[in-house]
Formats: C-alpha cells, sequence, structure tokens
C-alpha cells in the first residue's frame, strides 16, 4: 500500500489536476465518490487521501501576494525544522528559484509551507520541484514559470532560465 501524501498528490496532479486548475480550488468535491474510489483502488489508504485533500485545501486557500515583487529582498534563513527537512540540494534549489525569478518571496514561502506540511522525515531535490510545480499551478499569472518548472521536471536534459 502507498503510504505517502506526496504519491497521493502526485497521482491526482497526473492524472486529473494537469487538465482542469479548478479541481484543486475544490477539492471538497473529490472527498468522496468516484476519485476517492479510485485512489483506494489505486493502493492509497483512506487517511492518506484526506491528509493530501487537507493539503490541497490550504495550498488553494493561500491567495497571490498584490504586492509588487522586491528586486534585492533579504536573504532567506532556514531554521531547525526546514534544515532537518530540507536537504541541502533542495534548499539551494530554492535559492536558485528566487533569484532567477521563477519563485518570489511569497511563492518561495508557500512552497516551504507545503513542503513542511508533507509527512515525510526528509525531502529531497525530486521531491520539492513536485512542490514548487503544484504551487505554482495553483498560483494565477504564474503560467511561464509553471511551464518552466515543468520542464525542469519531465525533460531528460532540462532547459536554463533566460
Amino acid at each position: 500500500m502507498k503510504e505517502s501524501i506526496l504519491d497521493v498528490l502526485l497521482y491526482l496532479f497526473e492524472h486529473y489536476f494537469s487538465d482542469d486548475a479548478d479541481l484543486v480550488r475544490d477539492s471538497d468535491s473529490l472527498r468522496s465518490g468516484p476519485l476517492f474510489d479510485e485512489l483506494g483502488k489505486a493502493g492509497f489508504s483512506p487517511a492518506e487521501i484526506h491528509k493530501a485533500f487537507e493539503w490541497l485545501d490550504a495550498l488553494a486557500r493561500q491567495r497571490p501576494s498584490t504586492a509588487a515583487p522586491r528586486a534585492n529582498g533579504p536573504v532567506r534563513v532556514f531554521f531547525g525544522p526546514e534544515l532537518d527537512k530540507l536537504d541541502v540540494e533542495a534548499r539551494g534549489f530554492l535559492l536558485f528559484l528566487e533569484q532567477h525569478g521563477v519563485l518570489d518571496a511569497d511563492q518561495r514561502e508557500l512552497v516551504l509551507d507545503r513542503a513542511m506540511a508533507l509527512d515525510q522525515d526528509q525531502i529531497d531535490l525530486d521531491d520539492l520541484k513536485w512542490v514548487v510545480l503544484m504551487v505554482l499551478f495553483n498560483q494565477p499569472g504564474s503560467e511561464a514559470a509553471y511551464a518552466w518548472m515543468e520542464t525542469q521536471i519531465f525533460e531528460d536534459e532540462p532547459e536554463p532560465v533566460h
């Protein structure tokens, strides 16, 4: 049996959300019915399915900032639990994304919030990339960043940031 919130989220994202952004924003309708049953048949426990929907609800409640992005904002310092959960490569990748304009400071914080909400002891670079992709997918106006991030995940040779 698959026992990770991230596994459920990836299954949902790959099979449903990549085609319909409204599903992310309306996960209440997904909590029961055919999709819930399908997730159970795919090997996910009801507890993990519910946790994944709670994770999606928290993501959907986050609204993008209306403030203008800061050109030279402060450097983010990671603290205890973040240092424990995110490996060096994942933390470096977040810094890279922010420095190259893929994420702004508010989106970075949302990515960190959603990564910390996963029930995993460690978040490696691959897991973090998926969290970034899901956050960008849920952020209006982030289509270019989402497309770039999607390329980073699915292409054998990722394209550079322009």
